[in-house]
């Protein structure tokens, strides 16, 4: 199979790429040759920016192309129509955050997506994301009807993953001391290692799927309380998990999911169905998972590697930290018990 990637040497494209050799595709590489140029070396690699370089990949034949880095719905359709007659299948990698509504458990991919007032607004921001996605998807429907496969990961995690939000409490449980663990220790979490939906993605590139598929994880339930004992054990760590309200972390103005990834306000019942997004229909068509411990203990390797001058992109800084589990001791010791 002749495939595409438009990205390819970032987190999931790297995974990507990896998992569509390793079945014995021939990959081909469109990106601005920004991100670990060096990576893969023997690969063709079409230096390009979509925005205006879509004519380079004028007469390329692909089966499929999977486009990694779609966040505009304008460059999206320009994507999809450049490659309308080089390309067999689309697959567009989306995200949960398309949904309009987390207040139910179990949204399946029939559920309404978020809308935006105005349709042209090309900013990536928090509230525009998920309705910008959705745009998106419908983007490259229009252009391919009958064509596409619509991929809706929840937070992907694992080696090389730069946003931080998974690999901050590896690291920072690894440090030792007094570590604050927000909310309930029993509140559900939901991630998947970026190894196991790009294997399942190439290998729906191989059925010729098409359609929409929710593909979120893990395979067993985990709760943070879970996943943190997790990163203590396979850590060596003596870390002391100190958990803290999640009224009083609101209270103090720390930002959920930026400050401290994985978690969401439980008692929020707009979030509901965050962690309980229905993937029956993925898991069907052969998504799996493997286990927990194998994400954290690889991630944990691939961490040791990171220079040390790395800034992180999520979580707490140690002296906020440090001050919050101050405050919280005194709030505790206080009539707020």
């Amino acid at each position: 199979m002749e495939v595409l990637i438009i990205g390819g040497t970032r987190f999931l494209g790297r995974a990507l790429v990896n998992a569509a050799r390793t079945a014995g595709h021939r990959v081909t590489l469109f990106n601005r040759n920004r991100s670990t140029p060096d990576l893969f070396p023997d690969l063709e690699t079409v230096i390009g920016d979509r925005e205006s370089d879509l004519n380079k990949l004028a007469g390329g034949s692909w089966d499929v192309v999977i486009d990694t880095c779609g966040y505009i719905p304008r460059q999206v359709r320009q994507s999809a129509q450049a490659l309308a007659n080089s390309v067999g299948r689309y697959i567009f990698i989306s995200s949960i955050s398309v949904y309009a509504d987390f207040k139910q458990v179990g949204i399946d991919e029939t559920s309404p997506v978020g809308k935006l007032q105005d349709e042209s607004v090309e900013e990536v921001n928090g509230e525009a994301y998920g309705p910008l996605k959705a745009l998106c998807e419908q983007a490259a429907e229009q252009v391919l009807p009958g064509r596409v496969l619509v991929i809706r990961p929840g937070l992907i995690v694992g080696p090389y993953d730069l946003s931080d939000r998974f690999a901050y409490w590896l690291d920072r449980i690894v440090q030792g001391g007094a570590v604050l663990a927000p909310g309930d220790p029993q509140q559900r979490i939901s991630f998947s290692d970026v190894r196991d939906l790009a294997a399942w993605i190439v290998d729906m590139a191989e059925q010729k799927a098409v359609g929409v598929y929710n593909a979120d994880g893990p395979g067993d339930p985990i709760t943070m309380g879970g996943l943190l004992d997790l990163c203590r054990q396979l850590g060596n760590s003596a870390a002391n998990l100190v958990w803290v309200s999640e009224d009083f972390i609101l209270q103090e103005g720390v930002a959920p999911w930026s400050e401290l990834p994985l978690w969401v306000p439980g008692s929020d019942p707009e979030n509901a169905g965050f962690a309980r997004v229905d993937t029956r229909k993925a898991i069907a068509a052969g998504l799996s998972f493997r286990p927990v411990s194998e994400t954290v203990r690889d991630t944990l390797t691939w961490l040791k590697t990171r220079p040390s001058d790395t800034v992180w992109r999520a979580g707490l800084e140690r002296a906020k930290e440090a001050y919050l589990l101050e405050r919280w001791q005194e709030y505790r010791s206080s009539d707020h018990r």
